[in-house]
């Protein structure tokens, strides 16, 4: 298996995200609007809610695992290359290492050419908050936020459980965090219904999070950036994010790299304050998405090594 997740990180570093209708994502995307729609029809009232939010969190995830189970027993009786390669490919699928890495510079390129709007047009494809009246600071800011945070459960908690349980876990990963991204919000509609998947994804990316928190602080020596800083704004930060995982990447972040990250953000016209992490030694500046970049990458790849590493001797 430990060659298998090896060639998927590869495959992905050459290839990016495929931009499919046949992509696990997209029709784990697709399953879920259907379920959601069908259970609500028998689940209305907030407590029952919080139930058909179970149901359909067990109904998505075991499925995603199921059948990626069954798809890979399926292709290795065929013979054993076709296994591998169907292996290869769903793994692939749930990392995003191209992919953020490819979003995140092709907004640092669109502001290095004085293209405001079209940076903030392509920010707003990778976060949720308003993006229209960002100016080039808050641009940066939340395209820094976004590849720290992503590089947990978009990178690092996707190989955490391939390592553990191959590309069905991987998937069933992937699918409880796109139940996350979907219904696992605050707002009126998805409060009680979409409880559960963001508590789940918490616990999830739990292990993962604090793994990559390591892994971070071995790239950042790798570049020559502070890693002490980084350790102690973990330390001092971390907690004062709104998520009990995605404060340790920022944290760090924003610590090895002397920026300050958070302050208000804006959802649908509505201002919500994110607590400040890190010391604001410098203005924050486009090259820091490069270098955020960077560190996610090195922070992947040392993830991918020890993670071999450690199949050799277990």
């Amino acid at each position: 298996m430990d060659k298998l997740i090896f060639a998927a990180f590869l495959l992905d570093l050459v290839l990016g995200d495929p931009r499919r209708s046949t992509h696990p994502v997209v029709i784990m995307g697709k399953l879920i609007s259907f379920l959601e729609g069908f259970i609500r029809r028998f689940f209305q009232t907030s407590s029952s809610l919080k139930f058909g939010g179970i149901v359909l969190w067990l109904i998505t995830v075991g499925l995603s695992y199921f059948l990626t189970f069954f798809v890979i027993k399926l292709a290795y009786g065929i013979n054993i290359w076709m296994g591998h390669v169907v292996s290869v490919w769903l793994l692939y699928t749930t990392l995003a290492v191209r992919n953020l890495s490819d979003e995140a510079m092709g907004i640092f390129y669109e502001l290095k050419n004085g293209n405001i709007e079209k940076a903030r047009v392509r920010l707003s494809g990778i976060v949720g908050r308003d993006t229209r009246e960002l100016q080039q600071d808050e641009v940066c800011r939340a395209t820094v936020e976004t590849v720290a945070e992503n590089t947990v459960d978009g990178i690092v908690s996707p190989l955490f459980y391939a390592f553990i349980g191959g590309p069905p876990l991987a998937m069933a990963f992937k699918a409880a965090s796109t139940l996350d991204s979907m219904v696992g919000y605050k707002n009126e509609r998805y409060l009680h219904f979409g409880w559960f998947s963001a508590k789940m994804d918490d616990f999830l990316n739990y292990i993962p999070a604090r793994l990559c928190g390591v892994f971070m602080l071995m790239a950042a020596a790798v570049m020559g950036l502070d890693i002490r800083r980084g350790f102690v704004t973990a330390m001092k930060d971390s907690r004062k994010h709104e998520s009990p995982n995605g404060g340790i990447p920022e944290s760090i972040t924003a610590g090895v790299m002397g920026i300050r990250l958070g302050g208000i953000n804006y959802y649908f016209g509505e201002p919500h304050i994110r607590a400040y992490l890190g010391e604001k030694l410098r203005e924050i500046v486009p090259e820091d998405i490069k270098t955020v970049v960077v560190l996610s990458v090195i922070s992947s790849a040392i993830a991918l090594m020890l993670g071999e590493l450690l199949l050799l001797f277990f």
